[in-house]
């Protein structure tokens, strides 16, 4: 195998070099050659060392698309099959029905709607209390909501576990939030400090003149905040909802000791890859289609990312 793969590797290594060359002379060229040449040579440098890092980062992703396109048997020969002559579309739609990723899917779209609905509604109101109001201890409570954010979950994993489980206790609500329901899934991961300190920020580069302005005008805290404060932070707003649903979209651990009829999608792909090895593209099938949502959340919201991440860096 190792002969069968050498040509290859060579050239990989020989494709590295001669961009890392490239870029070495681009280098060289931006240092020595006059201001306009040299402002070129910078740009055609960070275009081709960008280009480099980004097929490192997507070749996996293509494998994985090629691989749930390929016959089982041709998955594991060597060399490798890089392009799919004849593409065999069925391993999605076995996925889609006998691997059960539909439900899978479904359970994940719901417990990730109610985490991020609840992220956001306790980060605008938690980042506006530390914005705009005054109260005792507030830097205190401000640091202390900082620290959660250093504090890894596995450290309150079993303290939530035993709190949903008596949740199931209680009287009418416990069949909804109690060990085996969506509840379960959501209800430790509806508040998070790094959503508070985002919003906090958003909402301290508005310029003060708008709130003296709103109580001029009768407007209250809660009006000031729906009508003035969250339309000029939607940018961050916009990135915390992508962060929050990057986040609980990808659970593994949690989803799969806090129930066992809702299985999200990453526990579902564990359940995909214990098929045999006949049937492993269904599982790169799987895995394309839990990372579907993921990819056009990123292509059709990533100016909203990088400005959500950037506007609260200026203050206005």
């Amino acid at each position: 195998m190792s002969a069968e793969l050498a040509p290859g590797f060579r050239l990989f290594v020989l494709f590295i070099a001669a961009v890392l060359a490239g870029a070495v002379v681009m280098a060289i060229v931006g240092a020595i050659a006059p201001p306009h040449v040299a402002r070129r040579a910078r740009v055609i440098n960070r275009y081709i060392l960008l280009a480099v890092l980004s097929l490192i980062v997507l070749f996996p992703i293509y494998i994985t698309v090629v691989n749930s396109l390929l016959p089982a048997d041709k998955i594991t020969q060597r060399p490798p099959t890089l392009v799919p002559t004849h593409p065999l579309w069925g391993g999605y739609s076995q996925a889609w029905t006998e691997g059960h990723v539909s439900s899978y899917l479904f359970n994940s779209a719901v417990v990730t709607l109610l985490i991020v609905a609840g992220q956001l509604i306790t980060s605008i109101f938690a980042g506006y209390a530390f914005a705009f109001l005054e109260f005792p201890l507030k830097r205190t409570i401000f640091v202390v909501f900082l620290t959660t954010m250093m504090v890894p979950f596995e450290v309150v994993f079993f303290t939530n576990l035993q709190t949903v489980v008596k949740m199931g206790d209680v009287p009418l609500i416990g069949r909804f939030i109690g060990l085996d329901t969506y509840g379960a899934l959501a209800i430790p991961f509806l508040a998070t400090g790094f959503g508070a300190f985002l919003v906090r920020q958003a909402f301290m580069s508005l310029p003060r003149d708008l709130r003296d302005a709103a109580e001029l005008d009768g407007y209250g805290h809660f009006k000031f905040m729906w009508r003035v404060a969250v339309p000029l932070a939607r940018p961050t707003i916009a990135a915390l909802t992508l962060f929050a649903f990057f986040d609980a979209w990808n659970q593994y651990l949690w989803p799969l000791v806090a129930s066992d009829h809702y299985r999200t999608v990453q526990v579902g792909l564990r359940e995909l890859s214990r098929v045999s090895l006949d049937q492993i593209n269904v599982t790169f099938a799987g895995t394309v289609l839990a990372a579907l949502p993921l990819f056009i959340l990123l292509l059709v919201f990533q100016k909203q990312l990088v400005r959500g991440l950037t506007a609260g860096a200026v203050k206005g």
